[in-house]
């Protein structure tokens, strides 16, 4: 059974409900709980366990290993689709996608703000849960990156791995996420990117939604990449973490230098230098580092700028050790941030503390190479306490238009004032007590060392931190030790319970002593929440839980009035919900109190541990508060600690304490001793003051009870494959108390029926008879595989608890004598098969033995000294007759290098069996030639408790040697067993019934689900809602209401593509009818619950839905609107699954057993290895009945067949298979450019067929459209592989994954599944009938076979098969139009509704796609892609068939895409004109098809608009090929020059058109675009007013068009592009003319590009500027003068003349200096 470990938390969950509720699959977050079948489980193993009549003793754990440290297998695969709204002016996008450290990129597209990729990555990660979980996904868009520049981030989006995990389906599909830019948090939405993100682990399978037309998810807002009740619209958020101080870091010193350092100098630093790092949401944040510190203060808080809610779960707090050489973890804590917040309607954001929260990890003992330092990061379970640390958390919504904002996320870390002692309440004296009753199932190994246990609970206890406080020590030997040691009294002659046996019990009394049992006890102080210490998250979880529980209780209540047989499934999926609800509150994130280790040390050296949580153990006055294990005696198993504690290693059990554990404030210990058993006397300190309350160092037991326990091994299944012949020698040991019995052991099986009684002769009980009766102890039950050299192996474990008898009551009903049942085994965390036994522990009053009801077992078994267990517990058996069908065997692989060649089948049950005929050579026939053989064995009665059927494959060799193949053991015969069918033969009324199927054709008949009755005591009345007159190709008359989109169909343009489509499309529907209806009556359920409300068995709309042929629902009004404009087709049908999903395997008469060999797997996931386990498969089958029964015989029952009549004979046959591929979705990249080229190869016994010459290159969802023809002989070649692999220029081609199919299941199947039939029969056209059986013949031969009346054809289109009748129309048309008669049609009918037919009906496989997975056998378990196809298989001994159908891909279409820019307006104007100053634009418009830039075209320029009018008259001429029932442009061409080949694209069809402003000497500027998809764009406006952006931003409201319906249409469109605010604005219009022209009609009537011949365009009318270059300096001049600049030349005018009259006075002034001095 597979049971995935996807529990994140340890496994405390699984604790506290019976494994009944693990079988059904109820866990609500996809979680699978796998588990024996529910037939076969009973409550016993658990209820033995779990049912506590008295509360002494609390109840262990069966589950062995921790699970969150193993890594598995997981696959991230990514599809990036496209992104829109990409903020940024014309711009060359890529996208990265990136988690952890690796990361990928998609190709770049040009200058386009909605780029297409449609390309696909895959992750594939080995690592535990944990960190796969935590790992961050991060989606960018970054803009013109290339080799030389990093290019720069348009916007990012982050999510954990884990979030998309826990959604259904573990998927996103087709959701967009939302790009915000991390350096700027006021900028909002950069744009959005749509992708479908999947995470699969090992054994996970995805339901990929079928790919259809993507036109359905251009609502961007109502599809965000979110999971399910986080607001679409998200803001940013400051997360403090604040971080105080820590204490109790355990004594490290990680340099050797620290060590050299103290022996020179002799100062005895801390030898530590702790810092707090913080990660989230991929960020991270460090505190500084305190040097030298065991009791760091930081009192520093961490900023986390993120979105809120956030989409990463865990803040990951470590406190980590800074060194020179490399920084280690010293503890880690996982804040799971869905714990601290609540988004409901009274909600609170996520807050925190202050608080400490405990870390745990390794040992406190530092080693310098620690083997546990992953448990320090947090991988796993922590053994030991390592630290706490006082943190509080707040977060603050941001409002971004506020001013002081840093707009960046850059983590900060700020200092904070320094916390109030009392800020976390005061501190406490807490008390723990703690008593060793008994010590069992040590192992040999440390056995005879001394052996003592330790008890810590934080820093408190532990002998390595060198605080003195009382411990608990063992030694071998007596004697009293020094004050704080106390002596766990061992026994010295170590007495051994079994001279085979691995274990020795310790027991714990000298001889002739009364028990002494230890007692241990601590006082420490901590923090008590009292008023001080109450948080805001203590108040408002306060709140939450207190509303929670009542709605809880409101929902209960009315729930419970709504149970009903019909119901209950679905009220018990309610009840589990409220169960994961009440668990979620129960889990306190707060916890301060350091959880409890107890530790098994041996020679100095620590073996083993346990955790117990302080919570369970923590005392409260008031009983309902109280921890569950709080005084009671709890059974603890040790375990290895760390990695060492994976796989077998750590499945056997260290050491079995039975302890005694109580943890309370020290004032309220007066309580501490209530919960032992009674009877003890204590024994206090002897020395020093009595005090009253220091607790004892020992008890002393007075009362004792004697027993005898009764165990009655009957028989266990399905156990673990020990050895490797695949089998295994299992024997049982018993545990109980002190004492081990062991069962015989039984040789190679996997199902002994030990029927042993084993009898435990004086078991010592202590404590008072009333609690040991309602109480007992534990038995544990091992089971081992014997082996003969080396030690046993272990198999498996379970725990049971004996029913009671006391010496005063009466061994009778209806306690005793006690029934066997079923008790599940575990190895590990796995489920390892169930054992069926019964328990009894009867009390030995003072009579002695003489009281004991006698062991009375059955007088004709001697098995010497082993006791049968008794005639009262044994099942009653009756005889049965069980038949074996002897088909053949397949597949069988070599045993020890030879190939097997005279193969056996033995079947044994209880003891008896039969042995098939020999198949002579297995390699010419592998059938086997006598079909079939019985033989007569006593069953139980009851059938649950009957034993497995064991088949086993032997090789006879020579000289008379046999070799075992394999074997497979049916664990049960329920589906075998034969049932009388006569109740069933009352359910079909005798009366005749007409079963109308209406048809268009027949003008009598209206579409109807009606049914006429012929008879009023007819009860069987059968409706057929046929679809029929939907699918017929007839033309449809377009009704005057109609939109005039609805075509005629044309027949000769239909292909089988048309029809594959159509399919598909309805596929799509019928699932979202589905989901629609599902998610309908969950809501639906909901209001009743709210309203008390009665639920009804039938409301559910699920129903109508699984119809017959995946049709329609025509009673859903949301459906039928779409139902009208699609012309009608003949469909068939798509199967989203492998077919034989849908019909049981195949499995109707002849079953398949896989045949194993060789060892278990060890994995957690023990199915997945049992693959590589399987040697071959048996074909056969298994029929049993009660002998007694007087059979029925029919007339002609052939006796040697025995139930087994009208089976095909078994002789080899030739049959033509023809294999249909149809296309490939999703394949694994195979190339390192994240593509692969792949191509179909397929096998089929020695025929091999590569189709390696047709390879697709770089594709991941390939369409191949081919059909195979493969002769094939049954049973030698029986089954067919389809692989997929990728095609090298160099190096072998790599397998990408493969399929197999069992073609010899389906060929002898009753559903006839060798050509599917189809919904119409037509002989001509694109639904041709290709089965070389007429409808008419099948139906002739299904009745002869299953000896049935009929068919009679009658008059009027009726036919008549036993009491059946059908209608439908006579008339078929032949290739010319003529009509003829024919009763095919009749009989098609017949066959579509075959089910209906008493007796002998079933469904026949209908004419189908199937879907099935490819896997690739290095990655079991994971979907490596998945393959649309379908098998037609032809025997050659009857017609041949005629030609395969062609389904070769269709070719795209040439078309010519013809636009005429005429016009512009309003284009915005971006230039200045330097002289004259007026706003201007040179226009010129750019246009091409998506995906074909490269081929961009320009009209001419338009230069110097002053209005934003430009004129052009030009024309744009795009040639593209168009495939129309996908709606993309088909794009070859090679990805680089050093590409091989041409790569093709397929592009859906977007015309851009984006407007210009020519510059000279600069780039040409961006003013606007807009994009248009060819099959739905906006109608163009009539005139340029009516021309408005609300075409481009309100698209939805719009009257939409298509260019391919349309062929011709004008109109005005508008530009835009986004502005500073990043929201749209009008930049201008355009008037554009689109024409569409088929390839034939463009060759036919050429036009030339821009206004070239031939039909050139008449030149625009453009205002004349050739005058303007001699006029504009005198405009210019006037311009600068006289406008613009005017007081600037009045300024420089005068500042000239100034300066002329300062330079003449300079100039002048020596002279005239002179003349005045000389007086001249």
């Amino acid at each position: 059974m597979k049971r995935s470990k996807h529990r994140g938390q340890k496994e405390d969950k699984g604790r506290d409900e019976p494994a009944i509720l693990e079988t059904q699959n109820m866990d609500r977050n996809g979680m699978l709980m796998g588990g024996p079948d529910p037939d076969t489980i009973s409550l016993a193993s658990v209820t033995a366990v779990t049912t506590n009549v008295s509360n002494k003793r609390s109840k262990p754990d069966i589950k062995m290993e921790p699970s969150s440290g193993r890594p598995m297998d997981y696959q991230v695969s990514v599809t990036v689709i496209e992104a829109r709204q990409l903020v940024g002016l014309n711009m060359d996008p890529m996208v990265c996608v990136e988690i952890g450290e690796e990361k990928k990129y998609t190709s770049m597209k040009e200058s386009t703000n909605c780029p297409y990729y449609n390309e696909y990555f895959v992750f594939d990660f080995h690592v535990p849960p944990d960190v796969m979980f935590d790992k961050i996904l991060k989606v960018s868009v970054i803009h013109s990156k290339n080799l030389l520049r990093s290019g720069t981030l348009v916007g990012s989006f982050k999510m954990d791995v884990g979030t998309i995990y826990f959604q259904p389906e573990h998927q996103f599909y087709h959701k967009w996420a939302l790009l915000s830019d991390p350096e700027d948090i006021t900028a909002g939405c950069k744009g959005y990117v749509k992708c479908d993100i999947a995470v699969v682990a090992k054994g996970d399978t995805i339901k990929t939604p079928h790919k259809a037309n993507e036109s359905d998810d251009d609502d961007i807002e109502g599809n965000l990449l979110l999971p399910e009740g986080v607001p679409a619209e998200r803001q940013w958020a400051r997360y403090y973490l604040k971080i105080y101080r820590a204490e109790g870091l355990p004594r490290m010193n990680t340099s050797i230098m620290a060590n050299v350092k103290k022996a020179f100098i002799g100062e005895n630093k801390d030898l530590v230098d702790p810092y707090v790092q913080v990660l989230f949401a991929g960020q991270k944040g460090k505190t500084s580092v305190q040097k030298s510190c065991y009791e760091p203060i930081w009192n520093e808080q961490i900023v986390f700028t993120e979105m809120f809610p956030p989409l990463c779960k865990r803040m990951k707090i470590q406190i980590r050790d800074s060194d020179k050489v490399n920084d280690v973890a010293i503890g880690t804590h996982f804040l799971d941030l869905k714990k601290i917040s609540n988004d409901g309607d009274k909600g609170f954001l996520p807050t925190l503390g202050p608080a400490w929260v405990n870390m745990y990890g390794s040992t406190r003992t530092y080693t310098l190479m620690d083997e546990y330092q992953e448990l320090n990061e947090g991988l796993g379970e922590g053994v030991s306490f390592r630290a706490r640390l006082l943190i509080s958390l707040g977060v603050e919504i941001l409002d971004p238009s506020s001013p002081d904002i840093t707009s960046s996320t850059e983590v900060q870390v700020e200092g904070v004032p320094k916390i109030s002692e009392t800020a976390t309440g005061k501190a406490e004296d807490f008390f723990l007590f703690g008593s060793f009753l008994e010590a069992t199932m040590i192992d040999r190994k440390i056995g005879d060392k001394p052996i003592s246990f330790e008890v810590t609970i934080g820093y408190y206890g532990s002998e390595s931190d060198g605080v003195i406080q009382p411990k608990s020590k063992g030694k071998n030997g007596g004697g009293e030790g020094a004050e704080e040691e106390t002596e766990l009294i061992h026994n010295s002659s170590d007495e051994e319970m079994d001279d085979d046996g691995d274990l020795i019990s310790v027991s714990s009394s000298p001889p002739m002593k009364p028990v002494i049992t230890d007692r241990q006890f601590l006082s420490l102080a901590n923090n008590d929440h009292n008023q001080f210490g109450r948080t805001k998250l203590d108040r408002e979880r306060l709140k939450l839980c207190l509303s929670e529980v009542e709605a809880i209780c409101q929902q209960a209540k009315s729930m419970r009035t709504q149970v009903k047989r019909s119901t209950v499934r679905d009220k018990l999926k309610l009840a589990q919900n409220f169960l994961t609800k009440l668990r979620f509150l129960a889990d306190e994130p707060q916890h301060s109190v350091p959880d409890v280790f107890i530790w098994m040390i041996s020679n100095g050296k620590r073996i083993a541990y346990a955790r117990v949580p302080s919570k369970d153990i923590l005392y409260s006055s008031i009983d309902e508060e109280r921890g569950k294990d709080c005084g009671k005696v709890k059974t603890i198993f040790l375990r290895i600690p760390g990695k060492k504690g994976f796989g077998p290693a750590g499945w056997t059990v260290q050491s079995k304490l039975e302890i005694y554990l109580w943890l309370g404030l020290n004032r309220q210990r007066k309580d501490y001793l209530s919960g032992l058993p009674n009877g003890f006397e204590e024994n206090k300190l002897s020395k020093g003051p009595g005090l009253p309350s220091s607790p004892p160092i020992s008890l002393t037991y007075m009362m004792k009870q004697i027993f005898q326990l009764r165990v009655h091994m009957y028989q266990a299944r399905s156990l673990f494959a020990a050895d490797s012949t695949g089998l295994s020698d299992p024997f049982a040991r018993v545990f109980f108390s002190t004492q081990s019995q062991v069962t015989e052991v039984l040789a190679e099986t996997l199902c002994p029926t030990w029927d042993q009684l084993l009898v435990f002769e004086n078991v010592e009980l202590f404590g008072e008879a009333c609690e040991l009766r309602d109480d007992p102890p534990i038995i544990v039950i091992e089971l081992y595989d014997q082996d003969t050299v080396g030690k046993a192996d272990f198999m498996g474990r379970t725990f049971a608890k004996p029913v009671v008898k006391m010496a005063d009551e009466h061994y009778g009903p209806p306690r005793f004598p006690p029934q066997l049942e079923y008790y599940q085994i575990y190895r590990g965390n796995g489920a390892a098969g169930e054992m069926l036994a019964a328990f009894e522990l009867l009390q030995i009053g003072p009579n002695g033995k003489a009281d004991l009801p006698p062991i009375d077992g059955p007088t004709d078994m001697d098995r010497g000294p082993i006791l049968p267990v008794p005639l009262g517990i044994r099942p009653v058996l009756s005889k049965y007759r069980i038949e074996v069908l002897f088909w053949g065997l397949r597949d069988l692989k070599r045993v020890n290098l030879a190939q097997v060649d005279r193969p056996r089948v033995d079947i044994e049950c209880a003891g008896k069996g039969v042995q098939s005929a020999l198949i002579p050579n297995y390699k010419n026939n592998p059938n086997f030639s006598t079909l079939v053989k019985w033989f007569e064995v006593d069953l139980p009665e009851n059938e649950l408790l009957h034993p497995p059927l064991n088949i086993r494959v032997v090789d006879c060799r020579a000289f008379g040697r046999y070799t075992l193949v394999g074997s497979n053991a049916v664990t049960s015969l329920r589906k075998f067993i034969y049932r009388r069918s006569d109740k069933q033969d009352n359910n079909w009324s005798t009366t005749e019934e007409i079963i109308v199927v209406s048809m268009e054709t027949e003008p009598a008949f209206k579409k109807m689900d009606t049914v006429v009755k012929l008879d009023s005591c007819s009860e069987a009345v059968v409706k057929v809602e046929d679809d029929d007159k939907d699918e017929k190709g007839k033309k449809k008359k377009r009704r005057k209401g109609d939109e005039p989109e609805e075509e005629e169909l044309d027949e000769s343009m239909l292909d089988w593509w048309s029809k594959y489509f159509a399919s598909i499309e309805t596929l799509t529907e019928t699932l979202k009818a589905q989901e629609a209806a599902l998610s309908d009556s969950e809501e639906k359920e909901d209001m009743d619950i709210a309203d008390g409300g009665e639920i009804k068995a039938d409301d559910s709309p699920v129903k109508g839905h699984k119809r017959g042929k995946g049709k329609k629902d025509k009673k859903r009004p949301a459906v039928d609107t779409f139902e009208r404009k699609k012309p009608k087709l003949d469909e068939l049908k798509v199967y989203p699954k492998e077919l034989e999903s849908e019909f049981d395997n195949f499995e109707d008469w002849l079953h398949t057993f896989y045949l194993f060999r060789g060892k278990g797997g060890d994995d957690d996931d023990q199915n997945v290895t049992d693959e590589d386990r399987i040697v071959g498969k048996f074909k056969g089958s298994l029929c049993m009945y009660k002998v007694s029964d007087d059979m029925p015989r029919d007339m002609s029952f052939d006796s040697n067949l025995g139930m087994f009549q009208n089976i095909p004979n078994n002789d080899p046959i030739n049959v033509l298979v023809r294999i249909y591929v149809i296309r490939a979705t999703d394949l694994h990249p195979a190339d390192i450019n994240g593509k692969a080229d792949p191509y179909i190869a397929i096998k089929l016994g020695k025929t091999e067929i590569k189709d390696k010459e047709n390879y697709i290159s770089k594709q991941l969802n390939p369409l191949f459209g081919k059909s195979f023809d493969v002769e094939a002989t049954f049973p030698m070649d029986s089954s067919l592989t389809v692989s997929i692999y990728d095609w090298d220029l160099v190096g072998t081609d790599d397998l990408i994954g493969e399929t197999k199919v069992d073609l010899e299941n389906r060929f002898y199947s009753k559903h006839r599944a060798t050509c599917g039939i189809s919904c119409n029969y037509a002989i001509h056209g694109y639904n041709v009938w290709r089965d070389p059986m007429k409808p008419t013949h099948i139906l002739a031969k299904l009745c002869k076979d299953g000896k049935l009346d009929g068919p009679h054809y009658g008059p009027g289109g009726r036919v008549k098969v036993e009491n059946r009748v059908f209608m439908a129309p006579t008339e078929v048309e032949d290739e010319n139009g003529l009509k003829k008669q024919t009763d095919e049609h009749l009989a098609l009918t017949v066959l579509r509704h075959w089910e209906k037919i008493p007796k002998a009906g079933c469904k026949l496989v209908p004419e189908h796609v199937e879907t099935r997975p490819l896997l690739h056998p290095d990655k079991p378990g994971i979907e490596q892609g998945r393959i649309e196809m379908w098998v037609d298989m032809f025997p050659k001994d009857k017609t041949a068939p005629g030609p395969s159908l062609d389904i070769s891909p269709r070719k795209p279409k040439k078309f010519e895409l013809r636009v005429i820019i005429w016009n512009t307006d309003e284009v915005v104007l971006e230039d200045d004109d330097i002289f004259t100053g007026e706003k201007s634009s040179d226009i010129f418009v750019r246009g091409w098809l998506k995906g074909q830039q490269e081929d961009k075209q320009d009209t001419d320029v338009h230069y110097h608009s002053i209005t934003g009018e430009g004129n052009f008259n030009w024309r744009f001429v795009f040639p593209f090929d168009y495939l129309v029932a996908e709606e993309k442009i088909v794009i070859s061409k090679k990805e680089s020059m050093f590409a091989w080949d041409e790569t093709e694209y397929k592009i859906p069809p977007r015309l851009n058109l984006q407007v210009w402003d020519a510059d000279h000497f600069s780039a040409d500027d961006f003013l606007g675009a807009i994009e248009l998809d060819l099959n739905r764009f906006p109608r163009g406006a009539k005139t340029a007013k009516q021309c408005t952006i609300e075409m481009v931003t309100n698209e939805a409201e719009m009257p939409l068009v298509s260019i391919f319906k349309q062929k011709r249409i004008k109109g005005w469109w508008p530009f835009v592009a986004r502005n500073e605010e990043d929201e749209f604005e009008l930049t201008g219009k355009v008037e554009a003319e689109l024409h569409l022209l088929t390839g034939e009609e463009a060759e036919k009537s050429p036009a030339g590009e821009g206004r070239n011949e031939p039909e050139p365009l008449e030149k625009p009318n453009r205002p004349d500027i050739a005058l303007l270059w001699f006029l504009i300096p005198l405009k210019a001049a006037k311009h600068l003068v006289c406008d613009q600049y005017r007081w600037l030349t009045i300024k420089i005018v005068t500042a000239v003349l100034l300066l002329a009259i300062l330079g003449l006075f300079l100039y002048n002034m020596p002279g005239y200096m002179v003349k005045k001095m000389l007086g001249a």
